[in-house]
């Protein structure tokens, strides 16, 4: 039986705000499910030739370090692009404010269709929280294809934390309102939203504590410094199994089978909470629709095949797959999304 989270009394009036903002942050999440149900079309009926492209070598800026979730998944992806293509398909890590340098540098290139770049939900839930970014994640680029997306966040405690559950995490919180802290790697990214419409759907005040990456986030979670860490399935598996944390939840719509023992947030009363990170291709804005059609139509191609399917299943991730129209119109609505995010939350959430 799912469990309910304890939560605090409130008037109707605060109650009522609650819950708009909570509808208002998984706005960001919903789409999706969704997306993922038209997504399969992608590619069935086969991309325009393009005789004349490729001709040299293309290159994939991830802005995320290496070993990272979209670094480890281009890399599966990448070797068969390059036979299809019949060019070299380059992964090149371009690192640097939260992934914000290396989107800006696409964002400024050729409209060639020789420089891709690859990353995150991050591209558009982030921008609405650094008045510095340089680019427009919708209009500055031509949406590809939405290629990926995994199974939820992991929420993660130390090994050696009092709380054994959920529950007894938010009854803490509940208790001791701002003893709690979390950790995220950067505003808008897949470990800070999360914990932001978990606080707001419990009612609770849990302290952030930002860090510039995962690995060091992940790292003080380990070592007990920080009390609680949405992170991604491949590095939560890792180190659950290794007996360095410890899983409570996690954010998807349905549990993974890679971590099977552990809930749903929904099913443990967070009802409708659907957080999934997910992976899209671009390239600088105006790349000529027969070179997207047939990159697009490779891509598909590769995350169906069999060995790609095995290796995503490993990492945590299943193929979605969209036409470059369909992608541009869900990262249009999801940039919406995380804009009406970022209005709604406290001031100082996360920071």
């Amino acid at each position: 039986m799912a469990t309910s989270p304890v939560q605090p009394q409130a008037h109707s009036a605060t109650a009522r705000r609650r819950r708009t903002l909570s509808r208002a942050l998984q706005l960001l999440a919903g789409i999706v499910v969704a997306a993922s149900a038209s997504a399969q079309t992608a590619g069935g009926s086969g991309g325009i030739a393009a005789s004349d492209y490729p001709n040299k070598p293309i290159r994939v800026v991830v802005p995320s370090p290496p070993g990272g979730p979209p670094d480890l998944l281009m890399r599966v992806i990448a070797p068969r692009l390059s036979t299809a293509l019949g060019q070299p398909v380059i992964v090149e890590n371009r690192l640097g404010a939260g992934g914000l340098v290396g989107t800006a540098y696409v964002a400024k290139l050729p409209a060639d269709g020789y420089t891709w770049l690859f990353t995150t939900a991050s591209h558009v839930s982030i921008p609405p929280f650094n008045e510095n970014v340089t680019y427009d994640p919708v209009k500055d680029f031509t949406h590809v294809s939405l290629v990926a997306q995994n199974f939820g966040q992991v929420l993660v405690v130390p090994a050696n934390s009092k709380a054994t559950t959920f529950k007894e995490l938010i009854d803490e919180a509940v208790r001791s309102p701002g003893k709690l802290n979390y950790a995220h790697a950067g505003l808008g990214t897949a470990s800070h939203i999360p914990a932001e419409i978990m606080k707001t759907m419990t009612g609770t005040d849990i302290l952030p504590v930002p860090y510039k990456g995962v690995a060091e986030a992940t790292n003080d979670v380990i070592a007990g410094r920080v009390d609680l860490f949405f992170v991604g399935t491949q590095i939560a598996q890792q180190h659950v199994q290794a007996g360095t944390l410890r899983a409570l939840a996690i954010t998807g719509a349905r549990r993974w089978k890679g971590m099977p023992q552990v809930p749903t947030l929904n099913e443990l009363g967070l009802t409708g909470f659907n957080v999934v990170n997910w992976f899209g291709l671009w390239m600088p804005a105006g790349v000529p629709a027969r070179i997207v059609d047939r990159v697009q139509t490779d891509v598909v191609r590769a995350i169906q095949d069999p060995e790609v399917v095995a290796q995503f299943d490993a990492l945590g991730l299943e193929g979605v797959g969209m036409q470059p129209a369909d992608f541009a119109a869900f990262v249009a609505r999801e940039s919406a999304a995380a804009r009406e995010v970022a209005s709604r939350l406290p001031p100082g959430a996360g920071r």
